[in-house]
């Protein structure tokens, strides 16, 4: 059966939903940590146990999650949007929550509180995700439409990653949580409009050379991703590489306020630039994947990274404009991590015979990969900032040093090992698979 094909505006229709999923995604582990840290006083070492710990439970649920997915695609397009529309409700309602805590006595309670909602809308966001995301996995169509389809959709979430850093600071947490239900609403709808004109496909025919599978269901199923090489070593760059991206992210508020010594009102345009130099440079990115391939469109995209992020831990006081620069150069590189590995994965996907069938238990993998590089991110960095000395608010040499390598060396080295990885497993050993060859 021949993948579905899609048009420019069924892309957009589908897409417009990652725009309040990134929404999500950023307040989670850009302003949640600063925001107790600072408003709550909740203590970083506290703060970054309970955070860690609710990711490991979000991690681990994801493959679930996958395969209930598989399910809802297997019944029908209407039990697809049912799904999805009940977890935008429970979204809404705990991203309200989370940022809105009732007014409490000690930290402790806090940190509780942090605890149960951040976890409920861990779920809620992964379960909405995986849907939305099993949807483009399911059509195929190779690395031209999978690639359009990713840039569509990260895109979009770029735009949301941008309103999400500026909005809170100039309309408040309360504006910021409605404009999320309000944006939710209007990605489902439009979702809902091309799954009915271009609804995904199942029981598609497997490739050739594609691998025997076991049984599509049970504890022996849920773990097939893992039995693929192909599928593990891609699973451990994306991480390496996931974890470098994760740990400035964690920390860049605090980078910006105590390193940098900019005003809050400043913070949100340093992520702002960051990101919408993501979004302007998906395009560059989408004709260096047409030159060359995905693979080295990555690991171009990577070394990039290392080289204009590598500078900032050399920054002090009142480098606005120099942070500046290093966030336009770090996030034009950025474009190339939101496209190259979904639709490498998504070729994988197809070449291993799960297109239309288990692509929904892939993704719940991958998106465990995603929550264990943010767990990690947040939960040990935040707690080794302590243990070295760094308090937030304060400016001890001891504690700035710690922020600056946390915040800019480590996250380069990993970057470097992840290109290294890159190299090895996916460039200079020949895969049997499409992945490689220009669009």
């Amino acid at each position: 059966m021949k993948p579905v094909a899609v048009t420019h505006p069924q892309s957009l229709g589908y897409a417009l939903l990652a725009l309040p999923l990134a929404f999500v995604a950023l307040p989670m582990y850009v302003n949640l940590p600063h925001l107790y840290a600072v408003q709550y006083a909740v203590p970083l070492a506290l703060l970054g146990g309970v955070l860690l710990s609710s990711r490991l439970v979000d991690a681990c649920i994801d493959p679930f999650i996958g395969q209930f997915s598989d399910w809802l695609y297997a019944k029908s397009s209407s039990f697809v949007i049912f799904g999805a529309s009940l977890m935008a409700i429970f979204l809404s309602i705990s991203f309200a929550a989370l940022f809105h805590p009732p007014s409490m006595s000690g930290s402790g309670f806090y940190a509780a509180w942090v605890g149960v909602w951040v976890t409920a809308c861990h779920l809620a966001y992964s379960a909405l995700s995986i849907l939305h995301q099993a949807w483009a996995t399911r059509l195929g169509g190779g690395p031209a439409q999978q690639s359009r389809l990713l840039a569509w959709r990260e895109g979009a979430g770029l735009w949301g990653v941008v309103t999400a850093a500026m909005l809170p600071a100039l309309v408040g947490w309360k504006n910021t949580t409605l404009f999320l239900a309000a944006a939710l609403a209007v990605g489902l709808i439009a979702w809902q409009g091309v799954l009915r004109s271009a609804p995904p496909k199942t029981d598609i025919e497997s490739p050739k050379g594609a691998h025997k599978q076991l049984a599509m269901s049970g504890p022996l199923f849920l773990m097939l991703p893992l039995k693929q090489s192909k599928f593990v070593k891609l699973l451990f760059i994306f991480m390496l590489n996931g974890i470098a991206s994760a740990i400035p992210a964690s920390l860049v508020m605090f980078f910006v306020e105590d390193q940098i010594r900019a005003t809050s009102v400043m913070a949100p345009w340093f992520l702002g630039v960051y990101f919408l130099s993501g979004a302007l440079s998906l395009p560059l990115w989408l004709y260096a994947i047409q030159r060359f391939n995905l693979q080295r469109t990555w690991l171009a995209g990577m070394l990039l990274a290392v080289v204009s992020f590598v500078s900032v831990s050399q920054l002090g006081a009142g480098d606005e404009l120099a942070f500046f620069a290093v966030c336009i150069a770090s996030g034009a590189a950025l474009g190339a991590d939101l496209v190259v590995p979904g639709a490498l994965l998504n070729g994988l996907v197809d070449h291993l015979g799960q297109r239309g069938k288990g692509e929904g238990l892939y993704l719940g993998w991958w998106n465990l990969a995603t929550k264990l590089n943010l767990a990690l991110a947040a939960g040990l960095s935040l707690p080794l900032l302590a243990w070295w000395g760094y308090v937030p608010g304060t400016h001890q040499p001891e504690g700035l040093a710690a922020l600056s390598v946390a915040y800019g060396l480590f996250p380069c080295a990993l970057k470097l090992c992840a290109a290294l990885a890159l190299y090895v497993f996916w460039i200079r050993t020949p895969h049997p698979l499409p992945l490689g060859e220009k669009l």
